[in-house]
């Protein structure tokens, strides 16, 4: 599908070669913040969600693809909370520790991302929340024509200690 390949990246579903791929990252504790984890994922459970990534966004309200370069998985982007009545998704990303962040991966991913979803889905709006001291992240959003719209204060309790949370939006213009 055209829309899922850009230049330096393309989106992919998840394989059962993802496992390890996909272990590393639910499993890195230094993002367990920004993906609301709070213990480990065991392979057996891994399992049992790649055995059913390949379900419908309409039946599970959620699609999580690969993004590949140069046929290397190097993160994961996902569409979550998908409500087809109201025309809406929230937007998750997460390009994994190493040579691979700060090139602009993550930004090409947002932008098929938003492409596949205005087009395929047919999304009115996309959201995303952001902790208030992920400059990274409000950076990648905001470069990609989401509006700051709101802010949800003491939102997130992080290592004894509340965090404020933005909300972002892009509406289909």
């Amino acid at each position: 599908m055209e829309t899922l390949n850009g230049d330096h990246i393309s989106l992919r579903a998840l394989e059962p070669e993802d496992l390890s791929f996909l272990k590393m990252i639910e499993n890195d504790q230094a993002i367990w913040e920004v993906s609301h984890t709070q213990t480990p994922y065991s392979s057996y459970i891994l399992k049992e969600y790649l055995k059913n990534s390949h379900k419908d966004i309409y039946e599970i309200k959620q699609l999580r693809l690969v993004i590949d370069h140069l046929e290397e998985a190097i993160g994961l982007i996902d569409l979550f909370d998908f409500d087809p009545k109201n025309k809406r998704a929230g937007v998750g990303v997460i390009i994994a520790a190493g040579a691979n962040r700060n090139k602009g991966y993550g930004s090409e991913a947002v932008q098929l991302l938003i492409k596949y979803a205005f087009t395929y889905l047919g999304v009115h709006q996309l959201y995303c929340n952001i902790s208030e001291d992920n400059r990274p992240s409000i950076q990648l959003f905001e470069s990609c024509g989401f509006k700051q719209v709101g802010l949800k204060k003491d939102w997130n309790f992080i290592n004894g200690d509340y965090k404020s949370e933005f909300l972002y939006q892009l509406i289909r213009p």
